[in-house]
């Protein structure tokens, strides 16, 4: 999903529970996520190339360093954690065919609004259709160059991450379901966050005392 998004998801799903000073190294953290060293060799920072386990894995030891950061007093190295690991949550629907299937339960009738997309359809997660873009290097690479792209698309594989994203609205009507499903994700991932904290590193997390 573009930082852009990725961006405008954060602040939907958290601006209300945090401080902006959170929220800005929380989105700064996770806008890195999509930077050069992040893009190369990362499938679990993307849940690209079907590294579900990889990213699942990533998801949990990020929120196993924010815990860790909490207890000992420092906000910012639990914001940047939260902050790697809402871009990995938030592009589990952008990169996967999870919103696909969902929508074509309603092939035969209009589907519900984004709004009440379900993000945690646990036969779906389970599977064996569901699975992310693969990356075809190098002409994957190419197809991000607008000139370029009309010429790369057609040699490239359907189930590549160019022709399977729904990185922004430009890939059409589903992106409003990938962004409504991302927001709720991102609220889930917070609240796993909050749980099990004193209310001192709760306070600390949600920046309502000074760090």
């Amino acid at each position: 999903m573009l930082v852009l998004y990725h961006r405008q998801i954060l602040k939907e799903a958290l601006q209300d529970k945090i401080s902006p000073r959170a929220l800005k190294t929380i989105s700064n953290a996770n806008a890195k996520q999509d930077g050069l060293r992040g893009q190369i060799g990362h499938d679990e920072y993307h849940f690209d190339n079907n590294a579900f386990d990889e990213s699942y894995a990533y998801i949990k030891e990020n929120h196993a360093i924010a815990h860790a950061a909490l207890k000992g007093g420092n906000a910012e190295k639990a914001w940047a954690a939260f902050g790697r690991l809402s871009h990995t949550a938030q592009d589990f629907y952008a990169h996967s065919n999870y919103i696909s299937l969902w929508l074509a339960r309603f092939n035969r009738e209009a589907p519900p609004p984004p709004a009440d997309v379900d993000h945690a359809d646990q036969a779906i997660i389970r599977s064996d259709k569901l699975q992310s873009g693969k990356l075809y290097y190098p002409l994957e690479l190419f197809s991000y160059i607008p000139a370029l792209k009309k010429h790369i698309m057609p040699r490239l594989p359907k189930d590549s991450h160019a022709w399977m994203n729904i990185d922004s609205p430009e890939q059409g009507g589903k992106f409003d379901y990938t962004f409504a499903a991302a927001v709720k994700r991102t609220r889930d991932e917070f609240q796993k966050t909050l749980t099990g904290l004193s209310n001192k590193e709760r306070d600390l997390l949600l920046n309502t005392i000074a760090p």
